[in-house]
């Protein structure tokens, strides 16, 4: 991992190597935190613009509401801490993960009047899936693992305890030889990867699981308006297994992935690996997040750099 100079923590810029937490903190004991997963790009100007920085916050504080978590500050503070901590670290692109979680003054599983914590930290990252993903895709396997259901977890929060089962998938299929998990609803249909959404081309037409079912991806909003704006037919309805099997393309998005070909799902074969829709979509999505797209500016978040 490669690191930058500063974190901020609780109102404060301190040096990277001493952003730390007490062993007993409430949140490494029992997962009660939410977080986020926003990129900056440098854009064509070479100056420097933080994608949909706006509707990130918004999730932030939703998934803070719906674990009872009283993050303390507003969204113009959260969003000018996000700002200054960029600034701070002096990086053109980045990626920023906000997190608040349950701190340290007692352990027990009741979290009222644990105090929270809320950390933004920056650091450059490339490819999540690797760059050779991009351009070949990935090989996928079904996970044994199912995803949450809504009245066990609460899956429109971007809960850290969620993402037990994220791990869990994540290692298996790594373990059997592939690049990413495909996981299941409790009723058996096609939910998501780890920590992206999907979709599927069949017939000239995509298709992605239900918002009912998945988190509600910032990059999986913005996939569907572009595609809608090229003129493709978008359907939101489930999805099984074999439906992906037959699919003429596969795609993964989301912050960390963007926009990810896939390669084969089971050992069954998709396309080429990078069909003409990924293809198109892939390329238009890099270049609006880069300010080359005038349309499609008011999805970045200008950070002045000093």
């Amino acid at each position: 991992m490669e690191e930058s100079d500063f974190i901020w923590m609780d109102g404060e810029l301190v040096e990277w190597e001493e952003a730390k937490i007490h062993v007993l903190s409430h949140g490494l004991h029992y997962g009660t935190g939410v977080f986020e997963g926003i990129r900056a790009y440098e854009q064509e100007d070479n100056g420097s613009a933080v994608f949909r920085l706006e509707e990130h916050m918004d999730r932030f504080i939703d998934s803070a509401k719906i674990t009872n978590i009283d993050l303390g500050y507003s969204k113009k503070e959260l969003i000018e801490a996000v700002e200054n901590t960029i600034k701070e670290n002096k990086l053109k692109k980045c990626y920023i993960r906000p997190i608040a979680f349950r701190g340290y003054s007692k352990l027990g599983v009741n979290p009222r009047e644990v105090p929270v914590k809320v950390v933004i930290a920056v650091w450059p990252w490339g490819a999540y899936l690797g760059e050779d993903a991009i351009e070949n895709g990935v090989s996928v396997k079904t996970s044994s693992w199912s995803r949450h259901h809504p009245n066990v977890m609460p899956t429109k929060a971007k809960a850290t305890g969620n993402y037990v089962n994220s791990a869990l998938a994540k290692s298996e299929v790594n373990k059997d030889g592939y690049d990413e998990a495909l996981m299941l609803t409790p009723e058996g249909n096609v939910a998501e990867g780890t920590g992206e959404n999907l979709f599927i081309v069949r017939n000239g037409k995509l298709y992605t699981p239900p918002s009912s079912s998945v988190l509600e991806g910032i990059t999986r909003k913005s996939i569907i308006q572009l595609a809608e704006d090229e003129s493709y037919t978008v359907k939101e309805e489930k999805i099984t297994r074999d439906q992906v099997y037959r699919a003429d393309e596969a795609f993964f998005v989301g912050t960390a992935a963007e926009v990810t070909p896939i390669a084969s799902v089971d050992n069954r074969k998709i396309s080429n690996g990078r069909g003409e829709i990924t293809n198109e979509l892939q390329n238009k999505f890099m270049e609006l997040v880069k300010g080359r797209v005038e349309k499609y500016k008011g999805w970045l978040h200008r950070v002045e750099q000093n």
